[in-house]
């Protein structure tokens, strides 16, 4: 029910579609989210329905990187082209076919976290009732005489409390068994990120993906300011029971918890990006790790659909007001 005080209900909450116009990124459609209560964010239907943009209470949670918006027309698909259109963005899908380094498998030879993060979206609606809005899309990455796959995908935004979902089906339409892979590529900015911030990510063993890494391994939690020349670090988390990773800034009393169930997205990566410009911290679940799918079959990891199978995954993200939260969430009175 519309409130009397209110003239049109998006005086308040709901969505609005905008085009972008000009640049790499002209014509794409972006469908601007609010909830009402300082939650603000952007979903790009040509970008695979993914989160561009992240606000809480007017400020900025997600990283943009510097190639800014740019259409999945620009795509480039050999090798690491995927970073040429990166735009990071809070959420960037990796998979559907590959995630992580370009390799070969059976067959394939696969790029940079594969290619359903640069597809359009085929269908976008949106609903709303009392309690929260939820935008719905449908992503195929799928093609001639290769992989069918289908994902539909729902972001549920709260208008009740400040905290969204994204919720994903993946099915083979093909004919023929084929690996569903996922990584939701989840990236804090500044001013949430910065050498102030706070990470707190319980989980029961960490092990550091390169011996670069290894070097830090006792500060993996540690932001640092802005550094040239950074070589990126990423390190391996592993969760027996809830899968939670959260990051939370003093100097704007403000933060964010990330919650997955790790039965499901067994997966869980923390990418520290330190670098000037090229400043950033995933904190990323997924159903798999980022070296790449011949790794991950050799490991005996793939999730493999077959024809006419699906699954389901499952993101909440809630945003941290104040120090009082940001204790509770890390079991602190």
């Amino acid at each position: 029910m519309v409130s009397p005080y209110v003239g049109h209900e998006s005086q308040v909450s709901g969505v609005e579609e905008h085009r972008l116009v000009g640049g790499k990124g002209d014509g794409m459609r972006l469908f601007l989210v609010r909830n009402g209560k300082g939650l603000e964010f952007t979903v790009s239907a040509d970008r695979c329905a993914d989160i561009s943009r992240l606000s809480f209470r007017g400020l900025n949670m997600s990283h943009f990187a510097a190639c800014g918006y740019v259409a999945p027309a620009y795509y480039d698909g050999v090798e690491n082209g995927f970073l040429k259109s990166f735009t990071v963005g809070f959420l960037t899908t990796c998979g559907l076919n590959a995630v992580g380094i370009p390799c070969d498998d059976a067959g394939e030879r696969l790029p940079l976290h594969g290619t359903v993060g640069n597809i359009p979206a085929e269908q976008v609606w949106w609903e709303k009732d009392e309690k929260e809005i939820r935008l719905h899309a449908v992503i195929k990455d799928q093609a001639l005489g290769a992989h069918k796959l289908l994902m539909k995908r729902t972001v549920g935004c709260s208008l009740e409390e400040n905290s969204f979902y994204v919720e994903d089906v993946i099915e083979n339409e093909g004919d023929t068994e084929y690996p569903a892979m996922i990584l939701y590529h989840m990236n804090m900015g500044y001013p949430l990120l910065s050498e102030k911030s706070e990470v707190y990510i319980p989980s029961t063993d960490v092990k550091p993906r390169t011996e670069h890494a290894a070097e830090d391994m006792d500060t993996w939690m540690k932001m640092l300011p802005p550094q040239p020349g950074f070589e990126e670090q990423c390190y391996f988390h592993s969760f027996d029971k809830d899968g939670v990773a959260a990051i939370y800034n003093p100097d704007i009393d403000q933060g964010l918890v990330i919650r997955f169930d790790p039965e499901s997205l067994p997966y869980f990566t923390e990418w520290k990006m330190m670098g000037c410009r090229d400043y950033v911290l995933g904190l990323e679940p997924g159903n798999c790790h980022p070296d790449g799918r011949d790794r991950m079959r050799a490991e005996g990891g793939l999730t493999i659909l077959q024809p006419g199978e699906s699954v389901r995954y499952h993101v909440d993200v809630a945003m941290i007001a104040g120090r009082d939260q940001w204790n509770a969430v890390r079991g602190k009175s």
